[in-house]
């Protein structure tokens, strides 16, 4: 398992850093597949719990909220969520079948979770110094989900959420949260030194870090919820050793979001 985990990561990582600096539509292709395959496997999770989202409309809502944050001059945002909303309740009452109020329910909300993160994902790509700002909100998860494992693992005695992840302990949580911010700081400091002055600088990077580390395994934890729920492990198997794409950007999710904000507003 810890091969086929690190063997994916070594493959995987040189590859999304790449598109994230390339930008454009490189970066749009990645976030598009990474999250087309998120809603799939939402979907199928909720097909095991015996709901049946309509698949096709989910991912136009996805595709609508992701082609309006990457063309907004296109004007898509209102047309094509109502087409998604109308169009998708049209098709429940036309296949009535099982729960449809509920499958409409999940149809919408499972895409417009993912596809509305990803709305910031993309738009934060998209200011200026965007590059360096993706590169330190998306890092601030990955040094604070690596400090919680290793100081949880080691140190972890007290259960988070012992229901929804019994791996997940304060200890890890407060370790990821020391770590997560010390290093976000210490990242964006770096970046100062090549960004532009709009860039990233050290208060920015604890502020991030902080903001992620604190909130963001909420995402894990939204995620872990529906699949206690539906009894699966993992959401797919997009990625050897590491489950879904879901299970991939759980925690991501909520960081776009929270970066997004901070750095419009700081």
């Amino acid at each position: 398992m810890l091969r086929a985990r690190l063997l994916t990561a070594l493959i995987a990582l040189p590859v999304v850093v790449a598109l994230i600096k390339v930008g454009g539509i490189g970066f749009f292709a990645l976030v598009l597949v990474v999250l087309t395959v998120a809603v799939v496997e939402f979907c199928r999770l909720m097909e095991k719990d015996h709901f049946r989202p309509a698949l096709p409309w989910a991912l136009l809502l996805l595709w609508v909220l992701l082609l309006d944050a990457q063309f907004p001059g296109w004007g898509l945002f209102g047309p094509g969520l109502s087409l998604a909303l109308l169009g998708s309740l049209a098709w429940q009452l036309v296949h009535r079948q099982g729960k449809p109020v509920a499958d409409w329910s999940l149809t919408v909300v499972g895409a417009l979770y993912v596809g509305w993160c990803g709305w910031h994902l993309i738009r934060l790509r998209s200011m200026p110094d965007g590059l360096w700002w993706v590169m330190t909100v998306l890092p601030a998860v990955w040094f604070a989900d690596s400090g919680a494992y290793i100081i949880g693992r080691t140190w972890g005695r007290h259960k988070m959420a012992p229901t929804l992840s019994p791996g997940k302990t304060w200890e890890g949580y407060i370790g990821g949260v020391v770590t997560g911010t010390l290093l976000t700081t210490g990242l964006a400091a770096l970046w100062s030194l090549v960004a532009s002055p709009s860039g990233p600088r050290a208060i920015d990077g604890a502020g991030i870090g902080l903001l992620v580390a604190v909130l963001s395994p909420l995402g894990d934890l939204a995620i872990s919820m529906v699949k206690r729920q539906v009894g699966a492990k993992d959401s797919g198997t997009l990625f050897p050793g590491h489950g879904g794409a879901l299970d991939r950007i759980d925690s991501i999710l909520w960081a776009v979001i929270l970066g997004y904000y901070f750095i419009l507003w700081r």
